[in-house]
């Protein structure tokens, strides 16, 4: 990265000595791990282990651009005018619509997942990277890119090997998948994380409202909270397994959290260097049939020619190659993909699937992925889907989460999060980018339940005939020791012990109408597992009688009530006569 920077360095009469002295305080002040506070950054931080393994990456680990932010960081503090701060470098103006989609995208988050923590400067940082800020904010009125922005085809000619998942609807490839968009989502990936960002009904990866809800919601799924530095790494290195790119995405968010500031739309910097080593060709914009776009099974793109700088008068004459033209590129290779082996997927001892309405599911859905001959096949994307009519979610809020097999071909999907409809939920695997057979589990969501029930208080339940007991009847339910939330529950004025029909005498309820109620039905437990019952009354009937609480999962209380005439003060002996 620091001939790359070097590179941007050289104009002019610029000596060989001022870019040493660049690249010396660019390795100074921007290296792994410091910045100006000199706290540790991601930069230096160690992925876990499971950074990798969640989703291959959004992008199919894509190229990228690798400019890095300038040495001086932005003067101005964050605007909202519609033109640049005259004392802003210009790397930190964002054009407006893009900025507003970062925004947008950020208040959304912090509605439906508050304990993510995205900031819209981590969306700018990547959308920086990604698509040069959607080519220096080429977009219509509602977002839309005015051309495709579309990485190279993943044919595994010096990239990664992705073959066609979306029959060339989103990329005009039908033979292998290019990264889509300004966050330059793969197809496979859109197809489950996308998401409609300007409400106009249409997930578009091309729309950057839509491109940036959907890079929140990718960024903040296995819940991630973007505040602690691993979920952080976890997340980025999630979007393209790169520790490259993870520095320089960190890079970039320390720099727009010190400022920025709005410019129009098609006069942000573009940039000029990417990680394939191509200048400013990719992700290009480019539209079917035109260079940029491979045609179907063609061969790898070449780099489209550098659009014109906003303001500038034309586009840069081409400088004439130092080295030999570099011959023409290999075929893609025709050996078998490790998806191209899976014959089938089977169960990897997954085992019950049960939790309680709003309980997350202790045991987690294992699949492998194997050849005819029974073979595990490990790195091969396996999607699990929740189908049906549910409110069961994977753990973060997804319906839909995708995992790489590991070294055993086993992948195995994030936790279940039980809604609170009950029954009965299907989860079906499937292998990306292959037809094979589905295998779908089921997971059952039974009742919230409550296996205790126990006054809160022990004052004696006593009331005269006609009357009004003073004190409320309240219990509180447990389940194996924990507060029991929401756990339905039935009260009832019993007969007796044996008999748990309802009196038709004694103490009694009083409906919204104000007659004669002995049994209480839809009752629920609150937050803290109280249930306290409406006031009790007593018609002319002196005796004991039994109020029985029932709830969801067999606990059972027996409250005794009783019924007593008021007692009367004797009168106090006559004085005897005097003698």
């Amino acid at each position: 990265m620091a001939a790359q920077f070097g590179r941007r360095l050289r104009k002019g009469a610029a000596t060989t000595a001022v870019a040493a002295v660049a690249v010396a305080a660019l390795s100074a002040s921007q290296a792994p791990g410091v910045n100006d506070h000199g706290r540790q950054t991601a930069a230096d931080a160690t992925p876990s282990p499971d950074a990798s393994a969640s989703d291959g990456s959004a992008t199919g680990n894509s190229p990228y651009y690798t400019d890095l932010p300038p040495l001086n960081s932005p003067s101005p503090s964050p605007s909202t005018g519609p033109l640049p701060t005259p004392s802003g470098t210009p790397e930190a103006g964002i054009p407006a619509t893009v900025l507003d989609a970062y925004k947008k995208a950020e208040a959304s988050l912090r509605d439906s997942k508050p304990g993510c923590n995205l900031p819209w400067q981590l969306l700018a940082a990547i959308g920086r990277v990604e698509s040069g800020q959607a080519r220096g904010g080429r977009v219509t009125a509602d977002g839309t890119t005015v051309s495709p922005i579309l990485g190279p085809q993943l044919d595994g000619n010096g990239f990664a090997l992705i073959k066609d998942t979306d029959n060339g609807a989103y990329d005009g490839n039908s033979s292998y998948d290019q990264a889509v968009g300004p966050m330059q989502f793969i197809p496979s990936t859109w197809a489950w994380a996308g998401r409609d960002g300007n409400g106009d009904g249409k997930k578009d990866p091309n729309n950057v409202y839509d491109a940036a809800l959907a890079a929140g919601h990718y960024l903040c799924r296995n819940n991630w909270d973007l505040s602690d530095q691993n979920d952080l790494d976890r997340a980025i290195l999630s979007y393209n397994n790169s520790r490259e790119y993870l520095n320089l995405v960190m890079r970039w968010l320390e720099y727009y959290r010190k400022g920025t500031h709005e410019v129009p739309d098609g006069t942000g910097t573009l940039p000029d260097n990417r990680s394939d080593d191509g200048a400013g060709a990719s992700p290009s914009p480019s539209t079917p049939g035109t260079p940029g776009t491979p045609a179907a099974g063609g061969s790898k793109p070449k780099p489209s020619p550098r659009p014109e700088k906003p303001g500038g008068g034309g586009t840069t004459t081409p400088k004439p190659p130092t080295t030999p033209p570099a011959s023409p590129s290999t075929p893609p290779s025709t050996s078998p993909t490790p998806t191209d082996t899976v014959h089938h997927l089977e169960d990897a001892g997954t085992g019950e699937l049960t939790a309680m309405a709003g309980d997350a599911f202790t045991k987690r859905i294992s699949t492998r992925a194997e050849t005819k001959a029974g073979k595990a096949v490990a790195k091969v994307r396996v999607r699990f889907t929740i189908v049906g009519d549910t409110d069961t979610t994977f753990a973060g809020g997804e319906s839909v989460a995708t995992v790489a097999t590991n070294s055993s071909g086993v992948a195995v999907a994030p936790a279940l999060q039980a809604g609170e409809k009950t029954g009965d939920v299907t989860v079906r695997a499937t292998v990306v980018g292959r037809t094979v057979a589905g295998l779908d589990y089921t997971a059952t969501v039974t009742e919230r339940a409550a296996d205790t029930l126990a006054r809160t208080g022990d004052a004696a339940l006593t009331c005269t005939p006609g009357g009004e007991f003073a004190n409320q009847v309240e219990v509180k339910a447990t389940y194996k020791g924990a507060v029991a939330d929401g756990v339905a529950a039935t009260a009832t004025l019993i007969k007796s012990a044996d008999d748990p029909t309802a009196n038709d005498k004694g103490p009694y309820f009083k409906d919204a109408d104000g007659k004669t109620v002995r049994t209480l039905t839809g009752l629920k437990t609150d937050a803290k597992g109280l249930l306290k019952l409406p006031k009790l009354y007593a018609d002319d009937t002196t005796g004991t009688f039994l109020l029985r609480v029932n709830t969801e999962g067999g606990a059972t209380l027996t409250v005794e009530l009783t019924v007593a005439a008021a007692e009367t003060s004797s009168p106090s002996p006559s004085a005897s006569p005097s003698a």
